[in-house]
């Protein structure tokens, strides 16, 4: 059973509501809702997903050992900051204070064996005194090994915050230092020989008298074949054992939601979709949908590189639509997953709402 779907069954049987957890953890009930539905987008990394499980199911008396361990499974970054833990880094600075305790002992007995004759009466005295100082240094190491590994961690979680924030750095600037390991000069202190200048001479470009050459003119668009449709929305979406039928041209039939009594779903979720999984990165230029002859649906047609709404970003919107509707992307968008996410349902001639997709067709680049 999904992380999500495990938490919210345990906090339906416990009674409580989102807002009940939410005071009992401090965590917003936004979040707490998207990790219901097995999005941890807004958690702002793996260190913060994991503090927000274990909350969460200390909460509602779930067990947060398994809920962990899929989580590192499913959807666990990689990299080294991932895999450390709060915990595993006190512990570890904790080890590392203790790891060369004093021993007054040893030093007591190797000032006895070292001393002279003329000293023997003071070795008691000096050898109380060593003990003492001894145990003080001790305290201090131990005091001194734990403001470490608060420091440490405080540095740890600085860092996170500030990848998270920053993201990646640019990859197109070189540095100043790249520019000097390269050349093995430095600046201002040299000039440049004359094989440097011949190879700066040989790099510049040059004008040519014919013009700038051509662009390399773009691939045409082609059919694009997802290998896999499936229902997407809480509790699973919508009818996931009809979702197939939208491949290979449609079906007659085709997929459908459920009946709702509003064109807002009821108010009971914000929406539901249908999720065509590409199997692999494509780029996507245009989308064709028959939504047959109902009036009014709107959705967004949305693509990522992960089947969550946070993962698959809005490319293309309808409002109002009905019949065929094709969408032409004003900038191509690539990915593995593209969503067809309705927001709002079309009425049908009993006073419900229901939207139907009877075919769903992709156009793009491999």
């Amino acid at each position: 059973m999904p992380i999500g779907e495990t938490l919210a069954q345990a906090r339906r049987q416990a009674g409580l509501t989102v807002a009940q957890v939410s005071r009992r953890t401090r965590i917003r009930e936004t979040i707490i809702r998207n990790i219901e539905q097995d999005d941890f987008a807004g958690c702002g990394g793996d260190f913060y997903a994991r503090g927000h499980i274990r909350a969460i199911a200390k909460a509602v008396g779930a067990d947060s050992q398994p809920l962990i361990q899929e989580y590192d499974a499913r959807h666990r970054e990689p990299g080294p900051i991932a895999t450390v833990s709060l915990g595993e880094l006190l512990a570890a600075s904790g080890r590392a204070g203790q790891r060369y305790p004093p021993d007054p002992p040893a030093v007591r007995a190797k000032a006895a064996s070292s001393a002279g004759p003329a000293r023997r009466k003071a070795i008691p005295v000096a050898a109380g005194r060593r003990v003492a100082s001894g145990q003080a240094g001790g305290r201090r190491t131990v005091k001194w090994s734990v403001f470490v590994g608060v420091a440490l961690a405080v540095v740890v979680l600085g860092f996170v915050a500030l990848h998270v924030l920053a993201g990646p750095p640019p990859s197109e600037a070189p540095s100043a230092a790249g520019k000097h390991a390269v050349t093995g000069h430095r600046a201002g202190r040299s000039r440049p020989g004359p094989a440097a200048k011949a190879s700066r001479r040989a790099s510049a470009p040059q004008a040519s008298p014919t013009g700038p050459p051509p662009s390399a003119p773009a691939s045409p668009a082609q059919p694009l074949a997802p290998v896999q449709a499936a229902a997407f929305g809480p509790h699973g979406g919508d009818n996931p054992q009809l979702a197939y039928l939208v491949l290979g041209g449609g079906h007659s039939a085709g997929w459908h939601t459920d009946w709702y009594s509003s064109a807002r779903f009821g108010n009971l979720y914000p929406g539901t979709g249908l999720l065509l999984k590409m199997g692999r990165a494509v780029t996507i230029t245009s989308a064709r949908i028959d939504l047959g002859s109902a009036t009014g649906a709107s959705f967004q047609l949305r693509v990522g590189s992960t089947p969550t709404l946070s993962g698959m970003p809005p490319v293309a919107r309808a409002s109002g639509a009905s019949g065929v509707v094709r969408l032409h992307l004003t900038r191509p968008a690539r990915g593995r997953y593209v969503l067809v996410w309705f927001t709002r349902l079309p009425a049908d001639s009993s006073g419900t709402f229901q939207a139907h997709v009877y075919g769903v067709s992709l156009q793009g680049r491999p």
